[in-house]
C-alpha cells in the first residue's frame, strides 16, 4: 500500500510538473531532446546525419546510399544492435532519418525494424501567399518569414518541412508582384534557396504573366510574340545561373484581375506551354492555376471546367494544371471539383487550403485531415501528380497562430507523403510530439480534433449552404451582405438564394446544369434532391423549407438543429480542453483554452446571424428543442470585425 502510494504521490509530481513549465509552440512538432553524447552514426555525410548525431539517443545508425531506389524513398532496416537507413539520394537518408526520429519521440519500438517508403507524389509544396511588403494574403500568424529572412528561422522551418516530407516552396503570393522578378528580388530568393538546400527543399516563384511589359518595358506579354519568348528565357536563365536548383513557376491567369494570355487571344495551354518550354532544359516545372470564373458566368462552379475541358491534351509535359479541391473557393464543404474527373490527358494537381480563410482564421480549432480525405475519397490519389497546399506560417513566436493550426501543416506534408494515411494516425502522431505521450490527453483531444472540421460546417454553413462570409473579410456571416454594384458572384445572395420556397442553388439538369459535370453515376446521384447527400444537398439544390430530411424533421427544423449542434461541440470542446490542464504546459493551456472560448462565442455568433436571416424568408419558428438566438437580427447586423482584428472576437464592433 505504502508502494502505491508513493508512486501516485510521483505521478501526481510529474503531473503537476507540465501543468507548471511554459512552452511558445516555437518548436512546432520537433520537441526532440538533444542527446547527452553525439549518436554514432557512420557512412554519409549529409544533413540525415547531423540530425541523427544531435537528436538520436539509441544505438548506432549507418546511412547508405543505393543506386536504383525510386527518388527520396528509403528503407530502414534493424541488423543487430544497428540500424541501416539506405536511400538514392541524401533527400531520401534525410526523410529516413527523421522517420526513425519521429518513431523516438512517439515512443514506438526502434527494434525489429524493416521499414520502406516511398512517396505517393515527387513534388509536395507548400505555397506561401507572402507580399514583398511583408504582410500575408489570408495570412493569421503575423508576418512573411522570408522578408528578412532570419537563419535560425529559416533553419527551423526547412527542419519542420523535411520532418514531414515537404520538398518544395513557393515564396510569394498567387497575386504575384511583377517585383517577384526583378534582379535584387531574385538575390534574396538565392538567399532563402541556399538556406533551405541542406534540407532539400527546392524554391519556385509565383509570377505575374504581365512581367514582360512591368519588368522588361515590352510592349505586350502575348506568349507567341518572339521579343516575350526571348524576355522569358533570358530571365529563366538569369534565376538558373542564381540557383541552379530552382523549381519554376506558379501562375495565377487571367482571375480576378491578373493578367493571362486570354488578354492577347491566346488560351491557357498557350501560355502554360510558353513558359514550359522555356524551363524545360533546366528541368522546371510550370504549375499553372484553374481558378478561374468569370463575372458573366451562371454558375461560378462550372467556368474551371469550361474553360480547360477543350484544352485537355494540350499541355506540355511540365505543366501541372493545379485544380483547388473543390470548385468554388476552400468552403468548409465542398463536393471535389470535378475538373479532377474531366479531364484525362492532363497533369494535375490538388491545392488544399491549410491556413484557415474560411475556417474562422486561427481563432478556430479545425483539424483538416479529415476534410482532405474527404476529398480523396473521390478522387483517387493516383490520378494526380502532386500536391500543394496553402501555407497557414508566420512569424509569429507559434508559426501559425493557433497552436492546433500546426496540426494542419503537419497533415498537409504526411497525406502529401502518403494519402493512404488515416486522420487518426496523423493526429496522434502529431499529439505525441507536439505535446505528450500522456494517454488521458492523447484520446480525448484526438477526438475532438476528429470531431472539429464537422462541428464547424455544423455551426457556419451546414446542409450544402456556402459561401456566406462578411463581404470585406472571410471571417464572420453576412448572409444579407449584397451592396449595390457589386458583382453578384462576390455576394452571398448569388450562392445561398434563400426566398419563400426554400434555400439553396439549383446546379440539378434543369438549373445550371453543374451536375453534368460529374460522372454519370454521382450526376443521377446529385440531380435528384432525394438522393443527393444532405451534406451537399443546398450546394446542388433549392430545397423547399419543408421538403422531408432523413431525420424526419423538415429542412428548416434540420437547418436550425445543425447550427445548434455546432455551437453546442464548440463548447464541448472548450469543456474537453479545460481537464486537459493536469497534461499542458501552463501557457499553451492557456492560450488554447482563450481560442476556444473565443470559437465557441463565434459559433453562437453564426447561429443566430443565419438563422434569423433566414428565418425571414421561411417564416417558420424555431424548434422548441433548439436553444433559441440570444440576439436580435438588427443587432447581428451590426457587428462587423475589422480585416485587422481577425485575433478578437466580434463582438462590440459596430458600424
Amino acid at each position: 500500500m505504502k508502494r502505491i502510494m508513493i508512486s501516485a504521490l510521483m505521478l501526481l509530481v510529474a503531473v503537476w510538473s507540465v501543468a507548471a513549465t511554459n512552452e511558445d509552440g516555437c518548436r512546432l512538432w520537433l520537441r526532440l531532446e538533444k542527446s547527452g553524447t553525439t549518436a554514432t552514426v557512420t557512412g554519409v555525410k549529409c544533413t540525415a546525419m547531423t540530425e541523427l548525431q544531435t537528436y538520436w539517443q539509441d544505438g548506432p545508425v549507418v546511412l547508405k546510399r543505393q543506386k536504383g531506389m525510386p527518388g527520396d524513398a528509403y528503407t530502414i532496416k534493424s541488423m543487430g544492435e544497428k540500424i541501416t537507413i539506405t536511400a538514392a539520394n541524401d533527400a531520401g537518408l534525410l526523410y529516413g532519418a527523421f522517420h526513425l526520429l519521429r518513431l523516438q519521440q512517439t515512443g514506438q519500438a526502434t527494434t525489429g525494424l524493416d521499414i520502406r517508403e516511398q512517396p505517393a507524389y515527387d513534388l509536395r509544396i507548400l505555397n506561401h501567399w507572402d507580399n514583398p511588403n511583408g504582410t500575408i494574403e489570408r495570412g493569421f500568424a503575423g508576418r512573411s518569414i522570408f522578408l528578412n529572412p532570419d537563419p535560425e528561422r529559416m533553419k527551423m522551418y526547412a527542419r519542420a518541412n523535411a520532418s514531414i516530407g515537404i520538398n518544395g516552396t513557393v515564396l510569394n503570393n498567387v497575386n504575384a508582384k511583377p517585383e517577384a522578378l526583378t534582379t535584387e528580388n531574385l538575390q534574396k530568393v538565392k538567399m532563402i534557396a541556399d538556406q533551405l538546400r541542406p534540407y532539400s527543399i527546392r524554391v519556385y516563384l509565383s509570377i505575374n504573366f504581365a512581367s514582360p511589359i512591368k519588368v522588361g518595358g515590352l510592349k505586350t506579354a502575348d506568349p507567341l510574340d518572339a521579343d516575350v519568348v526571348s524576355w522569358w528565357k533570358n530571365k529563366v536563365n538569369e534565376i538558373y545561373k542564381m540557383i541552379p536548383d530552382f523549381g519554376g513557376f506558379l501562375v495565377k491567369a487571367n482571375s480576378e484581375g491578373e493578367p493571362g494570355p486570354q488578354d492577347f487571344g491566346r488560351t491557357h495551354a498557350d501560355g502554360a506551354n510558353m513558359l514550359g518550354k522555356v524551363l524545360k532544359p533546366y528541368k522546371g516545372i510550370v504549375m499553372w492555376r484553374a481558378f478561374v470564373y468569370a463575372p458573366q458566368s451562371p454558375d461560378r462552379a462550372n467556368q474551371a471546367c469550361l474553360e480547360f475541358m477543350p484544352l485537355d491534351g494540350q499541355f506540355a509535359d511540365n505543366v501541372i494544371i493545379q485544380i483547388k479541391n473543390g470548385p468554388v473557393d476552400f468552403q468548409p464543404r465542398e463536393p471535389y471539383s470535378p475538373l479532377f474527373t474531366s479531364l484525362q490527358k492532363t497533369p494535375m494537381m490538388v491545392e488544399f487550403q491549410i491556413t484557415q480563410e474560411y475556417l474562422g482564421a486561427a481563432n478556430h480549432l479545425v483539424y483538416l485531415a479529415p476534410m482532405w480525405k474527404e476529398f480523396f475519397s473521390f478522387v483517387k490519389p493516383t490520378s494526380l501528380k502532386a500536391m500543394a497546399g496553402v501555407a497557414n506560417i508566420g512569424d509569429d513566436t507559434n508559426w501559425c497562430g493557433h497552436h492546433f493550426a500546426q496540426s494542419n501543416w503537419y497533415a498537409f506534408g504526411r497525406l502529401a507523403w502518403n494519402p493512404a494515411l488515416t486522420s487518426e494516425q496523423i493526429a496522434e502522431e502529431w499529439l505525441r510530439q507536439t505535446f505528450s505521450g500522456e494517454e488521458r490527453l492523447i484520446s480525448p483531444v484526438k477526438q475532438l480534433m476528429m470531431d472539429s472540421h464537422e462541428a464547424c460546417v455544423s455551426y457556419m454553413m451546414p446542409l450544402g449552404i456556402h459561401h456566406i462570409f462578411a463581404g470585406t473579410h472571410h471571417y464572420g456571416p453576412e448572409p444579407w451582405y449584397s451592396p449595390k454594384g457589386l458583382r453578384a458572384d462576390w455576394t452571398p445572395p448569388y450562392y445561398h438564394r434563400a426566398d419563400s420556397i426554400g434555400l439553396g442553388f439549383d446546379r440539378t439538369l434543369t438549373g445550371s446544369a453543374n451536375v453534368k459535370q460529374y460522372p454519370e453515376e454521382l450526376s443521377r446521384l446529385y440531380n435528384d434532391i432525394n438522393t443527393c447527400p444532405e451534406n451537399l444537398l443546398a450546394w446542388f439544390h433549392h430545397v423547399p423549407w419543408d421538403h422531408r430530411m432523413k431525420s424526419g424533421r423538415t429542412f428548416w427544423d434540420e437547418l436550425c438543429h445543425k447550427y445548434d449542434d455546432g455551437v453546442h461541440e464548440a463548447r464541448r470542446f472548450l469543456t474537453v480542453w479545460d481537464a486537459m490542464q493536469p497534461y499542458v504546459d501552463r501557457q499553451r493551456f492557456d492560450e488554447v483554452q482563450r481560442k476556444l472560448r473565443i470559437q465557441a462565442r463565434d459559433a453562437e455568433w453564426w447561429r443566430d446571424a443565419c438563422l434569423l436571416y433566414f428565418q425571414t424568408f421561411s417564416h417558420r419558428p424555431i424548434p422548441q428543442d433548439v436553444e433559441h438566438p440570444v440576439h436580435n437580427l438588427d443587432e447581428m447586423m451590426q457587428y462587423v470585425i475589422p480585416i485587422s482584428m481577425y485575433e478578437n472576437p466580434p463582438y462590440g464592433y459596430t458600424k
